[in-house]
């Protein structure tokens, strides 16, 4: 993983924990821990993930993006959000 997509990694896992899954081990989210379809974000929390991203990295997500296909796993999101910034 190149030096920007580590830290959008680790930015967005520690968003992930302390918004959503406050008190528990940093090591049971995994980079493929199925975020949406495992139930840890549901649709609210989904928005707000995108928003904290959105605000953080200066990038859109258009609504086809925000779905299971690019949001479901830290890897997932990670290369989005990465694609996004090289093509900015």
């Amino acid at each position: 993983m190149p030096d920007r997509s580590a830290e959008i990694h680790a930015a967005t896992k520690a968003f992930i924990l302390q918004e959503f899954l406050p008190g528990e081990d940093p090591s049971e989210l995994t980079n493929g821990t199925p975020l949406l379809s495992g139930g840890v974000l549901d649709s609210i929390s989904t928005v707000k993930l995108v928003g904290f991203l959105e605000d953080t990295y200066g990038i859109e997500f258009a609504a086809h993006e925000i779905s299971e296909d690019h949001l479901d796993t830290l890897d997932r999101l990670t290369a989005l959000v990465t694609a996004k910034l090289g093509s900015a």
